[in-house]
């Protein structure tokens, strides 16, 4: 059973997102430069030159190193289409993002506030797993970092997402 305030399980539907991979020497690095390209494809420089609008969260998908100790380099950002877009997709103009149909997904989710920073995202991954206790229904070594705010708010709302194994 879930503490109710310490975290939840949640089930997403399958969808269309547009996905960026970046693998800059830092994490901020890359989730800066992959969020900027999707606010240029969300704002107009997409096939349809409109603006697409804002959803949320975004999604930022990690590895961990085999040691578990710190983040693999490459970080994929994932923006869900609006439902007016998921039948057809507007083509993005910047040719490293990609349009991607994603499986339903099955997730147990946990809130922090602030910052993301690797050392951020590997103190509250470690936290949950605490909380959590040892388990086999959670994959290993691969995360979703959810952010629900703009990332130049100090105090925003972020969730560490565990994959529910299949």
């Amino acid at each position: 059973q879930c503490e109710e305030e310490a975290y939840e399980e949640r089930r997403y539907p399958a969808g269309k997102w547009a996905c960026v991979t970046m693998g800059e020497p830092m994490y901020e690095q890359s989730i800066s430069m992959s969020f900027m390209k999707l606010m240029r494809y969300i704002c107009k420089e997409n096939s349809v030159g409109c603006h697409l609008g804002m959803t949320v969260p975004v999604l930022n998908e990690i590895h961990l190193t085999k040691e578990g100790t710190e983040l693999e380099r490459e970080v994929l950002t994932a923006y869900y289409l609006p439902g007016e877009f998921q039948q057809n997709p507007p083509v993005p103009m910047d040719p490293e993002i990609h349009i991607t149909e994603r499986a339903p997904l099955r997730v147990i989710t946990r809130v922090f506030y602030g910052m993301t920073t690797e050392e951020t995202i590997l103190r509250e991954i470690s936290l949950f797993w605490e909380l959590l206790g040892s388990t086999d229904t959670v994959l290993r070594g691969t995360y979703i970092v959810a952010s629900y705010e703009n990332p130049s708010i100090p105090q925003r709302r972020n969730e560490i997402w565990f994959i529910c194994q299949a």
